[in-house]
């Protein structure tokens, strides 16, 4: 089937009371029109337009993707109008379907259901049942049990509104026949807009028999109108990811207190404490153990690493048997070999440590290389920035750095080398050799400790 989507994302939210567009609020740390975009493209649609208007071109600056038709209405005329702004972009297809930015959840495996009856029908809605349908159209079929009709909360009537079988809006159409159906549309009902619904009414006027598809969920087609729907869309997101993960042998200690906010790859035996953040791409290898209170962002994780508490790591990669923090913060471009040890208050960025080095204690090392079994003592700090410009320090295998260290980069540190504590290194120290920089020690019998002047 030749298809075509379009995504209607131009309303403006006023209950979200929000300067940003509705849609670009995040569900799981990405907005909520990306969601539908990625299912989108997931169908292998051949054409996918999005329809945009408030909030003007916030939204298509927001969503990078060069496959998509951006379309701007500019008037917000209701969802037929809005549908017909994205027919010309959508040219050529045989089928449309149409979804919605602020209907984050929907399934593809729902979605393939819609596309399956489309071969049966010109149109095929996605409809469901309600225990309280207040606020939605209502699904109205004849006596045979076939969809006649949408009536829309404003304009139903007492006994219409008893019907529980609501629209949820989301459809798949013959191309050809909508295009004639949206051109029919009228705007004479309560709101004074040209409803998409309408074109029920019209098809089965043709004598179409207008089928329905069912979600498999019902969160898969509730749309975010507040931030308490937000939450409550996070909130069960965030249980059916951690689920999932149970069932494939992680351990989370409270899966209410556990956020995934992008994708998690875990090997066999992982255990996850509360209150864990994993956002972007995180690979965690067998017998991995994380920490409560730990942030892990894009980060590859070998086997039998243990991240203790309150730890965050971004963009790097950390090698089997590692034990890092707890209170350690590893940025960008840290690569950790092997049984790194990297401890309290301990900050890496942009550097490699070589296997079964230590960095215990309340240290920064950036722009540096170092190598295996060293050893780097408290409050050691790799100057890396001298105001313009940032430099690499080397330090060779089996070093040892003495606490209070600086060391000025550029510079070398031989293997073997031992480094005095309380020492400012600006040249090359050799190997094998101590190296130390110290102003004299004197002791003053005759000094006195100052003491506070009387007052006047």
């Amino acid at each position: 089937m030749n298809l075509g989507v379009v995504i209607l994302a131009a309303g403006q939210g006023t209950r979200m009371k929000s300067a940003l567009p509705k849609v670009l609020h995040t569900l799981a740390g990405k907005p909520l029109v990306a969601h539908v975009i990625d299912t989108a493209k997931s169908l292998n649609a051949d054409k996918i337009a999005v329809v945009y208007g408030h909030g003007g071109d916030q939204v298509p600056k927001r969503i990078a993707v060069d496959s998509l038709a951006w379309v701007e209405q500019k008037q917000q005329l209701g969802t037929g109008h809005a549908v017909e702004q994205a027919l010309p972009a959508l040219a050529g297809v045989e089928r449309i379907m149409v979804l919605y930015g602020d209907v984050p959840l929907t399934s593809l495996a729902t979605l393939e259901s819609l596309t399956a009856k489309a071969s049966e029908s010109d149109l095929v809605l996605l409809t469901v049942e309600l225990d309280n349908p207040t606020g939605y159209g209502r699904i109205v079929r004849n006596a045979e049990g076939r969809i006649e009709r949408i009536v829309e909360q404003k304009d139903a009537s007492e006994e219409e509104l008893t019907i529980c079988e609501v629209n949820t809006g989301i459809l798949i159409a013959d191309s050809a026949r909508l295009h004639q159906w949206i051109a029919r549309l009228e705007n004479s009902n309560a709101q004074g807009e040209f409803y998409l619904t309408d074109i029920v009414a019209l098809a089965v006027a043709e004598g179409i028999n207008v089928l329905s598809a069912k979600p498999k969920d019902l969160y898969e087609v509730i749309g975010v109108n507040d931030r308490l729907q937000l939450a409550e869309l996070e909130r069960h997101y965030q249980q059916t990811q951690a689920q999932r993960l149970m069932r494939d042998g992680v351990t989370l200690r409270d899966p209410a207190r556990f956020d995934l906010r992008g994708s998690l790859e875990a090997g066999q035996d992982v255990e996850i404490d509360i209150n864990v953040l994993i956002e972007g791409r995180v690979v965690l290898g067998d017998g991995v153990r994380i920490g409560a209170n730990t942030v892990l962002r894009n980060v590859k994780v070998a086997a039998g690493v243990q991240i203790k508490e309150n730890c965050v790591i971004e963009e790097a990669v950390i090698g089997e048997g590692c034990i890092i923090g707890p209170f350690s913060r590893l940025r960008p471009e840290t690569r950790l070999a092997a049984h790194v040890h990297v401890g309290n208050f301990v900050e890496i960025k942009k550097s490699s440590v070589d296997e079964g080095s230590k960095i215990n204690h309340l240290s920064y090392v950036g722009d540096a290389i170092v190598g295996k079994t060293v050893n780097i003592g408290a409050g050691t700090i790799t100057c890396n920035y001298d105001g313009a410009n940032k430099y690499q320090t080397v330090i060779g295998d089996n070093a040892f750095i003495g606490s209070d260290t600086q060391l000025v980069a550029p510079v070398e540190v031989g293997k073997g080398a031992t480094i005095g504590a309380g020492s400012t290194i600006t040249r090359e120290a050799p190997p094998e050799t101590l190296t130390l920089s110290r102003s004299k020690q004197l002791s003053l019998k005759s000094w006195k400790r100052p003491v506070k002047q009387p007052k006047d």
